[in-house]
């Protein structure tokens, strides 16, 4: 029985969680689940030009494993491209960071977790005038995975196992 997986940190959900190529209709297309920790590193090391030692730290993980997952994410892009499917990004062992937030009127700092909205007013005075101010690494981190992983979805649309 394989070991289960360390958790990765995930700064941000990405706005959009589907990709779908245009001129083909939706039911006509595959589908492939890109998993955030892969869209994660395709972040890290494409975008950011970080190298896999500094992309693996920031995700917590070894630099082999980040290979790893870079390569499945590679594979999984490069499938969706050539064979016109959709790229549904979703699930994975992640932790979000936590918003820390701070009241201009009464001083009061706070934490909320990833995920739960804009809250509407300071928990302590009750104003709208707060602002957020995340620091830099190292995150506020909550538990692995909460609200985030494999949403009860273990198979793929319409029934048909999800192609990986």
């Amino acid at each position: 029985m394989p070991r289960p997986p360390k958790c990765r940190w995930v700064g941000k959900l990405p706005r959009g969680i589907t990709f779908k190529p245009l001129g083909f209709p939706i039911r006509r297309c595959g589908f492939v689940d890109l998993q955030l920790d892969e869209l994660e590193a395709l972040r890290q090391a494409h975008l950011n030009g970080k190298t896999q030692e500094e992309g693996a730290e920031d995700l917590g993980i070894s630099r082999s494993t980040f290979g790893r997952i870079l390569e499945n994410a590679h594979r999984k892009v490069a499938d969706a491209l050539v064979n016109h499917k959709t790229i549904i990004i979703d699930g994975g062992p992640i932790t979000m960071d936590k918003r820390h937030f701070h009241c201009q009127d009464c001083g009061h700092n706070w934490e909320e977790p990833f995920g739960t909205g804009r809250p509407a007013h300071c928990p302590s005075c009750r104003s709208a005038n707060f602002h957020r101010t995340d620091p830099g690494p190292p995150f506020g981190r909550g538990p692995c995975g909460r609200g985030f992983r494999n949403r009860g979805r273990g198979r793929g649309r319409g029934g048909q196992p999800s192609e990986s």
